[in-house]
């Protein structure tokens, strides 16, 4: 099925002419990459909070590069969640599974991304202490509400070598703070929150500096919005699915060019082998739409093509790609969920694009523009 028959197949609306014309103004349909010299140019607007019901606050830590990142929903939402890597760090994603939630009684008001690896899963506890709070002051007319544990799932990148002391890493105090600074519009991108220390390229051992990004896909005029963000801090290089050209990644030995893994592994060459569980893309899908539990999942899973189709290798053996996905439900009207996990991707792949372009280097470990720019 083609891009077409998908967006006409969005149920009871009629889609295909709007939606052609949103996907060409958000640049979904043109290369995003030139053809010459690879420079990649990304869009500065379009987030997940775009989303009708979503919010996203960052905390980034001043003294290491680390931090986490809280996608806030204003009301109680249907989630999925899929869980592609092979060695994960997440909390709360086996709650999200339709087998254990049948009857959709589970639902989120949080999702957090965090660095520290599994001692950065600490900051969820600091987003319940938020929601707690946001749940007595919404009862504050009653002596002692109903107990009430907000769901709040999690997933972690391993950003420890980030920096020169691993033992800083997100606490409960900085998803509180995160909660306290997360707002609608525009998304802080590149090296905040999630993303201050996330890396790419590992398994060829000289790594580029990425960072976390965010976009949006409004489907024509329907009110159908799709968003994602995500913390790319990856095995294996980025490349543009648009064009299938290389934007970044394993760098070469004396650090000035990248040196695609594919290649090196291709041509017999050694690759250095990172530990297990020292590199992940995390992300996060959200619609407005209206779906139960099961259509999250296959939303998620079908979202997760993004990471496929713009990082080689993933979903390895010490991988822990996770990829959840929200339904808001502000718009009541009926919707193909399988055109929705499209079009997850198609958002999730910008997404991806912009948290590698957006990064910015720390010390000793150049990003995208440096390379391009011959600073490295």
């Amino acid at each position: 099925m083609n891009r077409r028959e998908l967006l006409q197949s969005l149920g009871s609306i009629a889609l295909a002419p709007a939606a052609a014309r949103a996907l060409n103004s958000a640049g979904l349909s043109a290369p995003l990459a030139g053809a010459a010299d690879d420079t990649v140019t990304v869009r500065s607007d379009g987030w997940i909070t775009d989303v009708d019901g979503i919010e996203v606050g960052h905390f980034t830590d001043d003294r290491r590069p680390t931090g986490c990142t809280v996608i806030l929903c204003k009301e109680e939402s249907v989630c999925g969640a899929v869980v592609p890597g092979g060695n994960p760090g997440t909390r709360l994603t086996d709650m999200l599974q339709p087998i254990r939630n049948p009857d959709n009684s589970v639902k989120v008001e949080a999702v957090v991304l965090t660095g520290g690896s599994d001692f950065g899963l600490a900051s969820a506890g600091g987003v319940e202490k938020f929601l707690r709070e946001r749940y007595f002051e919404k009862h504050k007319s009653e002596a002692m509400p109903e107990p009430h544990v907000p769901i709040v799932p999690a997933a972690v990148i391993f950003d420890l070598y980030t920096g020169h002391d691993w033992r800083i890493v997100p606490t409960a105090e900085s998803g509180y703070k995160a909660c306290g600074a997360a707002k609608g519009g525009k998304v802080e991108e590149g090296c905040v929150g999630a993303g201050a220390g996330a890396q790419l390229g590992y398994w060829g051992g000289h790594t580029t500096k990425s960072g976390l990004g965010t976009s949006s896909l409004k489907v024509g005029d329907t009110g159908v919005v799709v968003g994602a963000i995500c913390a790319v801090n990856a095995v294996g290089d980025l490349y543009n699915a648009k064009t299938g050209k290389l934007v970044a990644g394993s760098r070469s030995k004396d650090g000035k060019s990248f040196a695609p893994i594919i290649d090196r592994l291709r041509a017999g060459e050694q690759v250095l082998l990172p530990p297990p569980g020292t590199h992940t893309t995390i992300s996060c899908v959200a619609t407005n739409a209206s779906f139960d539990s099961a259509a999250m999942a296959k939303i998620a899973q079908m979202a997760s093509g993004a990471h496929a189709r713009m990082i080689n290798p993933c979903w390895g053996p010490a991988d822990g790609d996770t990829i959840f996905a929200i339904s808001t439900g502000t718009y009541k009207k009926p919707v193909e969920h399988g055109a929705i996990g499209a079009l997850a991707a198609e958002a999730l792949e910008e997404a991806i694009l912009r948290a590698v372009v957006n990064a910015t280097s720390v010390a000793g470990l150049p990003c995208y523009r440096d390379i391009m720019n011959g600073r490295a």
